[in-house]
Formats: structure tokens, sequence, C-alpha cells
């Protein structure tokens, strides 16, 4: 298999609210599971064509082995992207996992996007069941290159 690099703890997320169910727990609550994290914004282009769809098939494929859950951290046009318009995008598009609203921050970066370091969206993050991210994919991610990243965390 592999080696991934090691990007450090996720710690916790700040959340200020979640959508879907059911519920996710905290990152605490998810060691020794796989984690898939799914940092978008609704208006994102390539996070409808490509992240989103990327996730669901995640967790569509891997099942029980991993957990999938959506990052909805918005770093731009704040005033069209609340909560309830979220609500409605997750519906109109049958979005199959938790969604995690990021502590918003004023007209600037949210909280755990700024915390991470994410430099855009769509942002695919793998955490390893000891709570360490182990892939950060910006932009599109190639389904190969992630098949191979989830079959290593899940195999170790």
């Amino acid at each position: 298999m592999p080696q991934l690099p090691n990007f450090g703890p996720i710690g916790e997320l700040a959340v200020s609210e979640w959508i879907g169910t059911p519920p996710a727990p905290t990152m605490a609550e998810l060691r020794g599971q796989v984690v898939a994290i799914e940092a978008f914004q609704m208006l994102c282009p390539g996070c409808v064509t490509h992240g989103l769809p990327q996730a669901a098939r995640l967790q569509r494929d891997f099942g029980q082995d991993i957990v999938v859950f959506g990052l909805h951290t918005v770093f731009e046009h704040h005033a069209v992207m609340g909560v309830e318009a979220l609500r409605v995008f997750l519906a109109e598009f049958r979005t199959p996992f938790p969604v995690a609203v990021d502590e918003p921050r004023g007209v600037g970066l949210p909280v755990t996007m700024q915390r991470l370091g994410l430099q855009g969206t769509p942002t695919l993050l793998l955490v390893d069941r000891n709570g360490d991210i182990r892939f950060r994919g910006l932009g599109t991610v190639e389904d190969i290159a992630l098949g191979v990243a989830v079959g290593t965390l899940i195999g170790s």
C-alpha cells in the first residue's frame, strides 16, 4: 500500500448547524473510523459538478467503511448562501449525507476553513482512524487517486 502524508490532527470543526440526517458526531466521536469531508460552496461550479457527486459516490461505494459528510464553507457571496438557501440546494440535489455549516466570521473566511488552511472549494479531506488528515485535494480529485487513498486508509 502507498504511504500517505500526514497533515496533522483535524481537531474539532467549528459548526454553526448540521443539515441532514443523521446528525454527524464530533470528530472525537469519529475516532476509529475513516472520514471523508467535502468542503464546498453551493455556488461553486466545481463543487456542484464534481466535488459533491464524488463524495456521494464515496458514500455509496464504500458504505460502512467510511463516514462522509459535507462542510459548507462560505468565503464569498455571503448574502446569497445562507442556511435556508443551503437547505433548498441540498434537497434539490438530493445530497445523501449530512452537511455541517462552517461557523461564519462576518464576511471573511469561516472559522474551520481558516483554521485548517483550506485554499478554496471544492476541497476533499480524508481523516484516518487516529483523527489525522491524510489527504487534501483541492479542485478536481481524480477518482483513481482518491480510491487508492481511501483503500489505503480503510486497509490500515
